[in-house]
């Protein structure tokens, strides 16, 4: 795992009493919360075993301490089983950041705190010239199962047949270590994800591998991520403000700063902005 890129010290957050008292009383009651998670998505959750690191953990930490409560955090596989487990009341909220998109609105809230790019992770090179979306066409493009990316590859592979050109051959995984090792292993000719995970991998793979796609949109409008809690859940508002305190103190900058993610961070958080 790397080490992180930035050293300074996270300074620990005092109770806010006053949003404290606007958590909901079963929170309260048992003085913690659950978070969830769906496997590794370096460098925001890093899964080793049942230890987490990674901005995410920071976060939830810093979050966790403004609050007065203990953060607990859970694993499942593929974001449907996480996004049922908060749906259901079994786990209170996902620090994510997942991706917010009108669809996913309608059962969920977002709570957004970074903002993020889709591109390509490809062999070193770039054999295929896999630089695009158009130039996918007929190539294994590697994808997290359930996620947006998946949609858009999949509109894409259509958009090649119905162009006359092969299809993009859809491989999709439940976590990013199994889609980046498809691609390292050239079982996938690209890995069509996030950029901040991606620069990771890439980072991670001793030359092996590089990014391509970089600076387009790639099927995408404005990408928010955040963290997800139950529709109309007091817990949005409540994450909401303690993002905005953490941000007007500094923790927010330091923390992401320090897992190299300075190119994701906004200025304000805000909830259900994704379009």
């Amino acid at each position: 795992m790397a080490q992180p890129s930035f050293a300074q010290d996270i300074k620990k957050q005092s109770v806010n009493e006053q949003l404290r008292a606007r958590l909901p009383k079963e929170i309260l009651d048992a003085g913690k919360m659950t978070t969830v998670n769906n496997g590794s998505f370096p460098p925001y959750e890093i899964v080793t075993g049942t230890d987490l690191s990674g901005a995410t953990k920071d976060i939830s930490d810093a979050i966790g301490q403004l609050l007065g409560v203990e953060v607990l955090h859970a694993s499942v596989a593929g974001l449907p089983a996480l996004l049922a487990g908060i749906n259901s009341g079994r786990y209170q909220f996902a620090m994510g950041p997942v991706g917010d998109y009108p669809d996913r609105q309608k059962s969920n809230d977002f709570v957004d705190w970074v903002r993020e790019y889709v591109v390509f992770a490809v062999e070193k090179g770039n054999p295929e010239g896999i630089t695009s979306l158009e130039t996918a066409c007929g190539k294994r493009i590697a994808v997290m199962a359930g996620g947006s990316a998946e949609k858009v590859i999949k509109e894409q592979a259509q958009k090649c047949a119905d162009g006359g050109k092969p299809a993009v051959q859809v491989q999709s995984f439940t976590d990013q270590p199994s889609s980046i090792l498809a691609v390292r292993s050239k079982r996938s000719d690209a890995f069509f994800s996030s950029q901040a995970p991606l620069t990771y991998f890439v980072r991670q793979a001793n030359g092996q591998l590089e990014l391509s796609g970089v600076g387009q949109a790639n099927g995408f409008k404005d990408i928010y991520q955040g963290a997800v809690v139950q529709k109309g859940s007091p817990l949005a508002g409540v994450l909401n403000d303690a993002f905005k305190i953490l941000m007007d103190n500094g923790t927010y900058a330091v923390i992401m700063k320090k897992w190299g993610l300075d190119n994701n961070m906004i200025k304000a958080p805000g909830i259900n902005q994704g379009i």
